[in-house]
């Protein structure tokens, strides 16, 4: 058995062809040259990422080595992989890359130095080194040379596997070792998986130190109090926590330690389609030069964005660092959260625009992290599909999901933090009938949630999911705050709902160890509408 690292070392750290750490003006000018991507008109670097416009779940392993055998969460998503299959990608790899220009980050994930991890990021790509630039902690000048990475990630687009003989299930491939400290990505130019392969690896280690990572965006207020904000890609995150009134933390991914909260990243991945100055004046302005553009459609002669335009994805995205966001906290670190915003994008239409949880409820609807996945997020989603995503990001969730939400609840209690559940989809029907939630609607409920207007007024209870649902609400329409009030046929409303509460139940049956304070948060099915 070699040496995997000193093997990376040797091929790659000792080559002629490999440059590390380049500037963000170096690495655009060698992008543009070599043909991978094109300036648009606010200076962002414009690249198609090609087949591959989202995540590939289904080409994501986990190599199955004893260090983490017995506490991986095995299932559809954290799919196993053999060592051996793994070393046979890695040799394809080291000699794919053997004569090849290749571009080399290293710099940190968290930016907590209590727990921040050294990586390093090693592309066949430049824009895509500028993308680990951007996503992660640049090193401080005298930090440079200096770095002794825990995890590498090796990401060759353009090197194909063959399923039949590499044992994966395209021609893609995103595989972790933990044993041997290395991510293989292959086959696809989605620059996302590179920072989702080390989220996913952050997601795993944190909990064996006591801290809880989430896959949630995070800003604090004038008052240095912190809200963070759950939810899958399209939900709002990005959007929700990018408030003018606010400053931003972080859009994607936090640790929650007994001092507070920290970012794991140095940048911002935002979904940008029908992105504009009005509705998002934060993110429109952050792309700018130094930022990437993937699959946006770019007009040919005036080389302006249409974000309006869907021709490749409706996945589109804007990279940037986290200081091209004005006012954000660039040292990436809050307070204890006096806020958790869970968002849900539900395309049935039955859920409430918001409503206040208990602990219990928090913690099952954590464990169920319950949306609809939106177009282009993931390779074969076309419209908005149901789905139950434990941790609101379970792609990336190792561990059981009980082990989160146990985390989440102590802290809950520990703190007092308000937690709400907040619908940024559909209202006065399901998906094609009903209409869009309001994003100046949504804004106003989330205001109100953080400085604390929603803590004295009356509730009522829904029927059927059991969640408080507040009667009012300054800026925001009292007919939208009950869902039930806003269909045209009540019948049609109750039927929707008891088929959502059904598909709630027969997901929550997998947690078997959970409490029964926990189990009795199952939604109550009705024989007829109320």
């Amino acid at each position: 058995m070699y040496n995997v690292n000193k093997l990376i070392d040797y091929h790659i750290l000792k080559s002629n062809k490999a440059y590390f750490n380049l500037s963000q003006d170096e690495l655009i000018n060698i992008s543009v040259a070599k043909g991978e991507g094109d300036l648009a008109k606010n200076g962002a670097l414009s690249i198609n990422t090609g087949k591959y416009t989202g995540r590939s779940p289904k080409d994501r392993f986990i190599v199955d080595e004893p260090l983490v055998h017995d506490y991986i969460n095995w299932n559809n998503t954290n799919q196993p992989t053999s060592s051996y299959k793994f070393e046979r990608l890695f040799d394809k790899a080291i000699n794919y890359i053997n004569d090849k220009e290749i571009f080399i980050f290293e710099g940190y994930v968290g930016s907590d130095s209590n727990y921040r991890m050294p990586i390093r990021v090693v592309n066949e790509f430049a824009y895509q080194n500028l993308f680990a630039q951007q996503m992660f902690i640049k090193p401080k000048e005298e930090e440079r040379g200096s770095i002794k990475p825990e995890f590498t990630v090796i990401a060759l687009p353009n090197l194909m596997s063959n399923p039949k003989v590499d044992g994966t299930n395209s021609e893609a491939f995103v595989i972790i070792s933990f044993e041997k400290k290395i991510v293989l990505i292959g086959g696809t130019k989605y620059s996302g998986e590179i920072k989702k392969s080390i989220f996913t690896i952050m997601n795993y280690l944190l909990p064996f130190k006591d801290v809880l990572p989430m896959h949630c965006s995070a800003n604090v207020g004038e008052n240095n109090d912190v809200a963070l904000f759950f939810g899958l890609s399209g939900t709002g995150k990005t959007t929700l926590s990018a408030d003018e009134n606010r400053r931003l933390i972080g859009d994607d991914e936090h640790g929650w330690t007994d001092n507070g909260i920290f970012n794991f990243e140095g940048g911002c991945y935002a979904k940008c389609i029908n992105l504009s100055h009005k509705k998002e004046p934060q993110i429109f302005n952050a792309i700018k030069r130094g930022a990437i553009l993937e699959n946006v459609v770019i007009d040919k002669d005036t080389k302006e964005p249409d974000y309006d335009n869907d021709k490749y994805t409706e996945n589109t995205r804007a990279a940037f660092p986290v200081e091209h966001i004005e006012e954000a906290i660039l040292e990436g670190e809050g307070g204890i959260p006096n806020t958790i915003i869970f968002l849900t994008a539900d395309a049935t239409g039955v859920l409430p625009p918001i409503s206040k949880l208990t602990k219990e409820q928090a913690m099952y609807h954590f464990m169920s992290g319950y949306t609809s996945k939106l177009a282009g997020t993931e390779r074969g989603i076309v419209e908005p599909k149901a789905t139950f995503s434990s941790c609101f990001g379970e792609p990336f969730m190792l561990l059981k999901p009980q082990v989160y939400a146990k985390i989440l609840g102590e802290k809950i209690e520990k703190y007092n933090t308000n937690v709400f559940l907040v619908n940024t989809g559909w209202t006065g029907g399901s998906y094609g009938e009903g209409n869009r939630m309001k994003l100046e609607y949504t804004r106003a409920m989330v205001k109100a949630a953080l400085i604390g207007e929603l803590d004295n007024i009356k509730y009522i209870k829904d029927p059927i999911f059991n969640l408080s649902i507040p009667t009012e609400c300054k800026n925001v329409p009292k007919d939208i705050l009950d869902p039930s009030s806003t269909w045209g046929n009540t019948e049609e409303y109750f039927q929707k709902a008891r088929e959502l509460a059904k598909a709630f139940i027969q997901n929550f049956e997998k947690f078997s160890t959970v409490s029964d304070d926990i189990r009795n948060v199952n939604p109550k099915i009705f024989s007829k509408a109320i």
